[in-house]
């Protein structure tokens, strides 16, 4: 009989220990399990930290590959941008620029007004103005004023007020400033003009000629400081400004302005009697945007007319007012010879009764 241990039918195959023996070394006691420790994962902790039993059907995105080909194409349209860039900027086929318009030179005229008579005068130059056309002028740049401005197809309400300021500045310092009305200075008036004008200007005060393009008189009013001095440095304004387009890239503006200067002999003092001289003054300027943008300009049309004056001076290169008591020389101005072709025709004007004060 078996003893009380050992399976009914007995140890298998004979051995001493039976099958058990192969297993004795794994076999853990009963102070081992007892101290075992049992856990076991959630269905959430299995789904992180296992891979799922079924595999899906969705294709995998594969980020990183998707990356490179983003980063790839954008490098490619970049390169191609570059290239196309590039070849345009060199290409030896481009089409040529139109090339600049020739400047167009100021035209100019000045137009002496001879008196009928003797200039009337008198010592108190406010009495000569108040007795005067120019009576109700403004006196200095408040007789210029500005317009309200609106824009055009072309040009912003901002541009043409640029336009219109600067050639109000143009018009303060060639007929108000006193330096450049006694002949000092002429800078002032030189900073406006535009660059492809200056070579004219410079000819004009280097080399003056009655030839219609070269008169100093033609870019400003000055008088012979020698002769003529200011009596009163209220000098009385009245006119206006209009600004129009050109073209699509110009703008022009024109101007027509009377200027009554108070005059009296230079060196004479204060006792010596005063007359007035009228200076009618209609300019076109002419504004491209890079006018604009520096504050300059193109002067294209200088037309005035001057009075008390005599036919017989030259008004070229000062004007040389009758004063107080004066009266115009003889003669015409001077003679034009039509077989030459060259300068333009001198022209000489009356004076008006009534555009002298009443003394």
């Amino acid at each position: 009989m078996g003893g009380p241990g050992d399976p009914p039918e007995g140890t298998p195959d004979g051995a001493p220990g039976g099958a058990d023996d192969e297993y004795r070394s794994v076999v853990f006691d009963e102070s081992f399990v007892r101290a075992a420790r049992l856990q076991e994962f959630s269905a959430q902790e299995r789904m992180a930290d296992h891979a799922p039993a079924v595999r899906s059907r969705a294709p995998v995105r594969r980020r990183s590959g998707l990356s490179g080909q983003v980063i790839v194409l954008v490098l490619m349209i970049a390169l191609a941008f570059g290239t196309a860039v590039y070849m345009g900027v060199r290409h030896p086929y481009q089409t040529p620029q139109a090339a600049p318009q020739p400047t167009e030179p100021l035209r100019m005229t000045v137009v002496p007004l001879a008196p009928h008579g003797k200039v009337p005068g008198t010592t108190d130059a406010a009495r000569l103005f108040a007795a005067s056309p120019a009576a109700p002028y403004r006196i200095g740049a408040e007789g210029i004023p500005l317009p309200g401005s609106r824009r055009t197809a072309n040009f912003s309400a901002a541009q043409v007020m640029n336009a219109l300021t600067t050639a109000k500045d143009y018009i303060v310092r060639s007929s108000l400033y006193p330096e450049v009305l006694t002949g000092e200075q002429v800078r002032p008036v030189r900073m406006l003009v535009a660059p492809d004008q200056l070579a004219q200007f410079d000819e004009s005060f280097k080399h003056p000629s009655a030839d219609g393009l070269h008169a100093p008189t033609g870019w400003l009013v000055r008088f012979d400081p020698s002769d003529t001095e200011l009596a009163d440095p209220g000098i009385r304004v009245r006119g206006t400004l209009r600004a129009a387009e050109a073209d699509s890239s110009t703008l022009e503006v024109t101007a027509d302005h009377t200027f009554v200067y108070a005059l009296r002999p230079a060196g004479s003092g204060a006792e010596a009697k005063v007359s007035l001289f009228t200076v009618r003054r209609e300019l076109r300027f002419r504004f491209d945007r890079e006018d604009l943008r520096l504050h300059q300009t193109r002067l294209v049309l200088s037309s005035m007319q001057a009075g008390p004056l005599s036919c017989a001076e030259d008004a070229t290169h000062h004007l040389r007012p009758l004063l107080a008591g004066q009266t115009a020389k003889e003669g015409g101005p001077a003679g034009t010879n039509p077989y030459t072709g060259e300068g333009t025709t001198a022209l000489c004007g009356t004076l008006a009764a009534e555009a002298q004060p009443k003394v």
